[in-house]
C-alpha cells in the first residue's frame, strides 16, 4: 500500500487541530448516531468522543499521528471497506474524498456500510473566488477541476443528499486551506502551508511565486486595501460544504 502522506502529512497533527465550532456542526449532523465509521480519518480530527468510532486510514504516517486514546483504526482504503453491510449508524468522511482513487466506489462503500452519511467537502466555484486562489494561487482552481468535491459527493450519495454551507470562523483553530481567510500573514508560514494538501502538492516554484507576491502585498498594505472589509466579519463562507444523506 503506497503512502503519499509519508512526506505530505508529517505535520498534520500540529497544524490540523479541530475547531470546536466546526466540531459542533459535525456533531449536529451526526444526530443520534451511536456508531460511526470515519473513512479517511487521518490524525483523528473531529472524531466524536461520545460515540463508538472506528477509523479507516491507509497512511501509516497519518496513523502514527493519532493521539493516545483515539478511536481504533483499520488500515484500509475507502474503495474496499472491511465491514459488513449497514455495520454503522453513520459513515463520516471529512475533507478526504478528493484523495480517493475512485470516489464513486468509495462513496458507494460508505453507503453500503452505514445507514446515514456525513461528508465534508467544498464547492470549487465558491473556493475559486477566495482571495488566496483568485489573487495568488489560481493554479489551485485549475487543479480542482478533476477532484471529487461537492458535485461528486452529492451524486455519489444519491438524490436525498442535503448540502449545507459550513462557515469558517475568523480565528479557526484548524489549518485547512481556507481557514485563514482573515489572516493572510499565516499563509507565509511554510509549516502551516505544509498541512494544506492543496498547496503542498503544487509545484514549488508556483507556491514560491504566489507567497512572495502575498508577502509583498501584506507588507505594503495592498492586501488590506483590497480586502479590508473582511476585518469586520466573524465568519465567512469560503466554500466548505456538509453533505448529509
Amino acid at each position: 500500500m503506497t503512502d503519499p502522506y509519508r512526506a505530505l502529512g508529517r505535520g498534520y497533527a500540529a497544524t490540523r487541530r479541530p475547531d470546536p465550532r466546526i466540531a459542533r456542526a459535525l456533531s449536529a449532523a451526526l444526530g443520534d448516531a451511536r456508531t460511526v465509521v470515519n473513512v479517511g480519518a487521518g490524525s483523528g480530527s473531529y472524531e466524536p468522543a461520545d460515540r463508538d468510532v472506528v477509523a479507516v486510514e491507509p497512511s501509516v504516517t497519518m496513523v502514527r499521528q493519532r493521539p493516545p486514546g483515539a478511536a481504533p483504526v483499520v488500515r484500509a482504503v475507502a474503495e474496499r471497506l472491511p465491514f459488513p453491510d449497514a455495520a454503522f449508524d453513520v459513515g463520516m468522511a471529512l475533507l478526504t474524498t478528493h484523495h480517493w482513487t475512485d470516489a464513486a466506489a468509495g462513496l458507494a462503500e460508505l453507503r453500503r456500510v452505514s445507514r446515514r452519511q456525513v461528508v465534508l467537502t467544498w464547492d470549487p466555484g465558491v473556493f475559486a473566488r477566495f482571495w488566496l486562489v483568485a489573487d495568488y494561487l489560481p493554479e489551485l482552481a485549475e487543479r480542482e477541476r478533476d477532484l471529487a468535491t461537492v458535485d461528486a459527493v452529492r451524486a455519489g450519495l444519491g438524490p436525498a443528499a442535503v448540502v449545507s454551507p459550513v462557515e469558517v470562523p475568523w480565528d479557526c483553530a484548524d489549518g485547512f486551506l481556507a481557514a485563514f481567510w482573515r489572516r493572510p500573514e499565516v499563509y507565509l508560514d511554510p509549516r502551516v502551508r505544509a498541512g494544506m494538501s492543496g498547496i503542498a502538492t503544487l509545484p514549488g516554484p508556483v507556491v514560491e511565486r504566489g507567497v512572495a507576491t502575498l508577502r509583498s502585498d501584506v507588507d505594503s498594505g495592498a492586501w488590506a486595501r483590497r480586502h479590508g472589509g473582511l476585518s469586520g466579519l466573524g465568519s465567512a463562507d469560503v466554500g466548505y460544504r456538509l453533505v448529509v444523506a
